[in-house]
Order: structure tokens, then sequence, then C-alpha cells
């Protein structure tokens, strides 16, 4: 019988599918750590000085956390330090002008 050539075959097939198993991991992290570096280039570094008022978007997520207190109740809490932003107070928001349009030209035939 050839059964000796059909198992050599068959274990070079198994060799071959783990070879191309092992390709398609190391391609899955070379993509997950390429992608993970353009997303972490572009977060933005927020700094906060002590006594700065802030907004904050309520969120339950603490990737960054971030100690800040509560000016009504005087509590200090963490909060993820993405959800901050500067409060500016005294914010003058720009005036838009209106411009009145009138009726497009038509030509007489």
């Amino acid at each position: 019988m050839e059964l000796e050539p059909a198992g050599k075959a068959r274990k070079l097939d198994i060799q071959e599918l783990k070879e191309i198993r092992n390709d398609a991991y190391e391609n899955a992290r070379i993509y997950k750590d390429k992608t993970k570096l353009f997303h972490d280039k572009n977060i933005v570094q927020k700094h906060f000085s002590v006594g700065q008022r802030v907004l904050l978007y309520n969120s339950v997520l603490k990737l960054f956390p971030v100690e800040i207190e509560s000016e009504e109740s005087g509590k200090w809490f963490t909060v993820n330090g993405q959800q901050l932003k500067p409060f500016y107070e005294n914010f003058q928001a720009h005036t838009v002008e209106k411009i009145q349009l009138e009726p497009p030209f038509k030509a007489s035939s």
C-alpha cells in the first residue's frame, strides 16, 4: 500500500498549515501595533493646573485618572482626564452678521 508517502504528505500539509497560522498571528500583531501607534500619536495631551476650572463630560471610563474637586460640594473624585475641557470664564461668542440676499436675476427672452 501507499501509506508511507500519504503519511509524509499529510505531515507536510499539517506543517504548512501551522506556518500559515503563525504568519497570520504575526501579521495581526504587526497590524495592531501600527494601529495603536497611529492612535496614540493623535491623542492630544491636555495640561491643567491646580485651581483651574474645567468642564467634565460625565463618563464611567477612567483611562487617564485625574482627581478633581467639585466647587459645589467640595468633594474630591477621580475622573478620566480625556473627558476634561478647560473652562473659559467671560467667553464671548463671535457675532454672526446676517446678509439679506436678493432673488436671482432672470434674463428676459
